[in-house]
């Protein structure tokens, strides 16, 4: 399965949020969203992910982009991992049924049976505007592809 492409509108799905409540495609509309599909959290390598995304947050609001974090951890495990690190960054639950969400937006590494690394940009419509699944899981996609992405998304 390969990543969503650009010009694809996003399906239907239902990711959970930090306290429980759905997040859907319905919550892409009106503004452009740049989801991090990451594998685990607590991990090196998405540690670093989100520590550097979270210093790129202000930069991303001034471009009109808001940023939201999906793995297929638990609720509880995201939270606890986004308080340790001590990011903005929302997080975004893909766990049950695992790696729903993901699969549809291909983002998921079914050999490992988790999130693989990606990033996705939707558009004000809900519409894929710019995406990027990395080599493997264990590459960092570093902050200058997304504005890379949003500079292309807008051109």
């Amino acid at each position: 399965m390969s990543i969503i492409a650009p010009g694809t509108p996003v399906p239907d799905f239902v990711l959970k949020r930090e306290d429980g409540s759905d997040f859907t495609q319905d919550d892409l509309r009106g503004k452009t969203t740049v989801l991090v599909f990451y594998p685990f959290a607590f991990s090196p390598v998405c540690t670093d992910q989100l520590s550097i995304y979270h210093e790129a947050l202000g930069e991303l609001a001034e471009e009109g982009a808001v940023m939201y974090a999906v793995s297929t951890d638990a609720t509880p495990s995201q939270i606890a991992f986004r308080e340790k690190l001590g990011v903005a960054i929302e997080q975004l639950s893909d766990f049950e049924p695992k790696g729903e969400t993901s699969k549809k937006l291909g983002a998921y590494f079914a050999p490992a049976g988790m999130t693989n690394r990606a990033l996705v940009i939707v558009g004000p419509d809900g519409v894929v505007t710019w995406s990027h699944l990395a080599d493997s899981p264990g590459d960092l996609p570093g902050v200058n592809l997304i504005f890379d992405g949003l500079a292309a998304a807008s051109a």
